[in-house]
């Protein structure tokens, strides 16, 4: 496993990071399967766990609370989030126009100073060492975000403060505020990067590097369409998440047939260096000199298994060349992957 100081903070963490969004009723893993994943895990030298209060409702950070019992917890780089409602609240179909959830999301002093709370709690931990805003609020001044962050490190709860999927702009003002206002920075960045989405390369992983910021990046399987399941000529294996969606609507995307056919193409350029799909497109993720670590998301031993090798694996020029011939650097072959287009863009009302 090879290991890297996250930005400059001098904390050294694992190239390869544990997420835990499957952990709970959204993956369908039990206390035991989770406990086994987080040990096995830290065995093999991951020692950054990364999980958040919105995913299935907390319980994810509870499941993670209870496998590190026993685990000194100095051996543990430990990292979750705020800014979105619980998942369960969605789930269960609270509609926020009554009030009932408005107040309980968001970047705002009243919702953090409660959701840090509840976080420590589920965790079973006096202080988390990496508290992150899990996506960018429109509503609310970045100001007031990181005064109340400030205040809950000096408070000794979080140790450092990160974001996840903020916009190079977005980084750029937090970062002049945390300058002007004399407040804590944020010290890292959580974007989605793959093979199959390298937006960010254009303009947040330079801007992430400029300030100094470590890069934990998310879905580098690109929701599955790296895993190697997706072969022509063959029906592939239904994900989790396919069965999530039974019975749902979901329209034949022609983006998605343009993903796997480069999926294809990148299986054969693995095949002939002698490593799995999963594998160069977790070392490919990994290389790139602005990111930190890698988040994988495994809901089963065997798909952990199969992602471990990729710890200390280092792509050559030669398959790194190859690869960009398959997706040019900076650019994404979905464009609605977040990132590929601009945020400003994104959102009809910011826009017409």
């Amino acid at each position: 496993m090879q290991y890297r100081t996250l930005g400059r903070t001098g904390v050294h963490v694992s190239s390869l990071a544990l997420g835990t969004m499957n952990f709970g009723p959204f993956g369908s893993t039990t206390e035991a399967e989770t406990t086994a994943l987080v040990r096995r895990a830290l065995d093999a030298g991951v020692n950054l766990i990364d999980t958040a209060d919105a995913y299935s409702d907390g319980i994810s950070e509870e499941l993670v609370g209870k496998a590190l019992k026993g685990v000194d917890r100095d051996d543990v780089v430990l990292a979750t989030k705020f800014r979105l409602p619980g998942g369960m609240l969605r789930q269960s179909g609270s509609d926020q126009r009554n009030g009932t959830t408005l107040n309980r999301q968001g970047g705002s002093r009243r919702w953090i100073v409660k959701a840090v709370e509840a976080s420590l709690r589920r965790l079973g931990t006096d202080h988390i060492d990496l508290y992150q805003m899990h996506r960018p609020d429109p509503a609310t001044d970045i100001e007031e975000s990181l005064s109340a962050l400030t205040d809950l490190q000096r408070a000794g709860k979080v140790l450092y403060i990160g974001t996840s999927t903020f916009s190079a702009a977005e980084i750029v003002e937090a970062q002049w505020t945390s300058e002007r206002r004399a407040l804590t920075r944020f010290v890292t960045e959580q974007p989605l990067y793959s093979i199959l989405a390298r937006g960010i390369e254009a303009d947040v992983l330079p801007t992430a590097r400029k300030y100094g910021m470590g890069v934990l990046t998310w879905s580098p399987l690109s929701g599955g369409f790296l895993s190697g399941k997706y072969r022509p000529g063959a029906e592939p294996e239904r994900s989790h998440r396919d069965k999530l969606g039974a019975g749902r609507p979901v329209p034949v995307s022609g983006d998605d047939a343009l993903k796997r056919e480069a999926a294809e193409k990148l299986y054969v350029l693995a095949e002939e260096h002698g490593m799995s799909l999963v594998e160069m497109s977790l070392a490919f993720v990994t290389g790139h000199p602005a990111v930190t670590s890698a988040l994988i998301g495994p809901r089963t031993l065997d798909q952990l298994e199969s992602q471990l090798p990729a710890g200390d694996r280092v792509l050559t020029t030669e398959v790194l060349d190859r690869i960009d011939e398959v997706v040019a650097p900076g650019r994404s072959v979905n464009a609605g992957d977040a990132h590929a287009v601009n945020p400003a863009l994104q959102a009809v009302n910011r826009r017409r």
